[in-house]
């Protein structure tokens, strides 16, 4: 095994925004990720807005 291999795994809890770039960034990093969300979606709050301040730029 080099030197330099991250070996272990995480769990990230809450799926929303803070949660799923955390995941991708950990994984980008070599760690194995688990992404715990209580709900049956992810994506948080930000998920249910419709449009966001101050562009309106739509989220779906």
């Amino acid at each position: 095994m080099a030197s330099n291999e991250v070996v272990g795994s995480v769990m990230v809890v809450g799926g929303g925004i803070a949660g799923m770039q955390s995941s991708l960034d950990l994984a980008n990093s070599g760690y194995y990720v688990y992404l715990v969300e209580e709900s049956s979606a992810i994506g948080g709050v930000m998920a249910q807005l419709d449009k966001t301040f101050p562009t309106n730029d739509c989220t779906m």
